[in-house]
């Protein structure tokens, strides 16, 4: 196996259903332009709050992906 190297960067996605739906939209919205997605950590859930009232989740993640720049 060849030596490898990955990037990491950290997305927010957001739902009006749940923080699975918000992490899901981030990862598959990341997978329209980066390739070779590898692993998707939770770093921190959080709620949008108004009127008394829940109105989206959003859920931050890591995400790591197989990096081939230049050089």
């Amino acid at each position: 196996m060849a030596d490898s190297v990955y990037k990491v960067i950290e997305l927010v996605g957001t739902s009006t259903d749940s923080w699975e739906k918000a992490a899901r939209t981030a990862v598959e919205r990341a997978a329209r332009s980066l390739r070779d997605l590898r692993v998707a950590e939770v770093v921190e859930q959080d709620l949008v709050i108004e009127d008394g009232k829940v109105t989206a989740y959003r859920t931050k993640l890591k995400l790591s992906f197989k990096y081939e720049g230049g050089g």
